[in-house]
């Protein structure tokens, strides 16, 4: 039977899931910056990991070990559920313990599809999927506004495209990035 982790779970245990942490009293005390995890490769079917990225990875190093973790549990079509502070907003900035700002553009660098497709139009980025034999789609991806935006765009007062414009230029437009990944094994 598949697992389903919560992972970086604190004080917030889901049913029906293996809550893990490094503190507290989780189901499994479990350091995520510490490698191998303790999941056999391809046992997970998904993946909960709200408001826990940012906090792994000070160095590439450790976080892209994260990344080929979450790679080598997942089985093929697992989704990990990926909820972050946007880091242009207070509650990313204001956080000593947050050491690396996520965004949909960081994990399309796993993704292997991308990937090919930049180095055939020359385009600089990292193939990090091709580098560590990773391959994650991201299947979803939406912001959460900060006030007043949320309460303008739900009444028509803000399109989409002007919201989109908003979180591009300035601070504490958007409070939250949320992200499915989609595990592609072959």
């Amino acid at each position: 039977m598949a697992l389903r982790l919560n992972l970086g779970a604190g004080p917030n245990s889901r049913a029906g899931y293996v809550n893990v942490d490094k503190y507290g009293s989780p189901d499994v005390v479990c350091d995520l910056e510490r490698f191998p995890w303790p999941w056999e490769d391809g046992a997970v079917e998904e993946v909960l990991m709200s408001h826990v990225l940012e906090h792994l990875g000070q160095t590439s190093e450790v976080f892209i070990g994260v990344m080929k973790e979450l790679y080598r549990i997942c089985r093929h079509g697992a989704r990990i559920h990926i909820r972050v502070p946007h880091p242009r907003h207070d509650f990313f900035l204001a956080d000593p313990t947050h050491v690396r700002a996520i965004l949909p553009a960081t994990l399309e660098l796993f993704s292997r599809r991308r990937n090919l497709e930049w180095a055939a139009q020359g385009v600089p980025n990292t193939p990090l999927a091709l580098y560590h034999g990773v391959d994650f789609e991201i299947e979803s991806s939406s912001f959460v506004l900060d006030e007043p935006y949320r309460s303008q765009l739900k009444a028509a007062k803000l399109t989409q495209q002007e919201a989109s414009a908003l979180i591009e230029r300035y601070n504490n437009v958007a409070s939250e990035i949320q992200l499915v990944l989609k595990v592609v094994k072959a």
